[in-house]
């Protein structure tokens, strides 16, 4: 990831001279992720860690395009943020599956040991010995979705269509296709601008997202404007980024809506396998208690968000 650059010139700096240094940055970061995944082979921890930073560069770019589209050549810009977008997501999948299987076990291990948890009338320990059937169905059912997503993700990477994407970004590495007039705007004119923009579609969503009162933590239904959210915040995130600011606070933020968003998808893992045919009741139970566990994390993510996010309420003098 390019680092911020905190140079005061950069305001008045050429628009075009700024995002292309930026963009290129960013190419850069994909290309070296790109070499670090052909030279892991068999090596799952590295191979992880180089998509992790083919993502994450994607995602940047993809996001920098679309906030500062017009400082660009539009069609081509258009063109490789498409591209990025399916890539991104082809490769998150498989992690999302392994992540998602990791979190469930370690919560179902905790929960089966706390005093705490009620067991149904009649069924004394339930959940410790429902657990581990729990577990081995979360664990056939998400390891075939990971085998599946790895598969997607191999097929994907051999595809003309991904060749296609890295050769796009091997040219941006070292130049930026860039629109003759926008370009030559000053920082403070073109770019600060677009990011406003980016900025309070951002600040819209968060206006507009369901009050946290913990009236409703098993309600999936708000969960939607919580992932939109998560995404607006990624796109303000990269465009300050591009700008050379501090990013600490919207980072910290968007780890928030991270945890957020892998709760809400555990407890949707947890009640899919819930509705598994002839299971066991003590199996049911215990995936019950995990939804319920997941769905209360999903509730702690979002009180965190807004403590990071919103401003605190102004106090008034006594």
């Amino acid at each position: 990831m390019a680092q911020p650059n905190h140079d005061p010139i950069t305001a008045t700096a050429d628009a075009g001279a700024v995002l292309g240094a930026y963009l290129r940055a960013q190419a850069t970061a994909f290309l070296r992720g790109l070499r670090l995944h052909e030279e892991s082979g068999a090596d799952a921890a590295e191979g992880s860690d180089a998509a992790r930073s083919l993502r994450g560069a994607a995602r940047r770019i993809s996001g920098s395009l679309a906030t500062f589209r017009v400082v660009t050549e539009s069609s081509w810009a258009d063109g490789l943020r498409t591209e990025l977008v399916w890539l991104s997501s082809t490769l998150a999948d498989e992690h999302a599956y392994a992540a998602r299987l990791t979190r469930l076990m370690d919560a179902l291990h905790r929960l089966s040991g706390s005093p705490e948890l009620p067991a149904p009338r009649g069924s004394a320990g339930a959940l410790t010995v429902g657990s581990a059937r729990a577990g081995a169905l979360l664990e056939r059912q998400l390891t075939l979705a990971r085998t599946r997503a790895h598969s997607a993700t191999l097929q994907a990477l051999g595809s003309s269509r991904f060749h296609a994407v890295a050769d796009a970004v091997a040219v941006l590495a070292s130049e930026v296709p860039l629109d003759a007039v926008a370009a030559r705007g000053r920082v403070t004119d073109v770019l600060v601008p677009l990011a406003a923009v980016a900025e309070n579609r951002l600040s819209a969503a968060v206006a507009a997202l369901p009050p946290v009162d913990g009236a409703h933590p098993y309600n999936a239904d708000h969960d939607g404007p919580w992932h939109e959210v998560r995404r607006l915040l990624r796109v303000h995130r990269y465009a300050r980024e591009a700008l050379g600011e501090d990013v600490t606070r919207p980072a910290a933020a968007g780890e928030a809506l991270d945890r957020h968003r892998d709760a809400a998808e555990a407890a949707t893992a947890s009640a899919t396998a819930a509705r598994t045919p002839r299971i066991a009741p003590a199996t049911a139970y215990a995936l019950g208690v995990l939804h319920a566990d997941q769905r209360h994390e999903v509730e702690a993510a979002r009180l965190a968000f807004q403590h990071l996010w919103l401003p605190e309420p102004a106090v008034t003098p006594r």
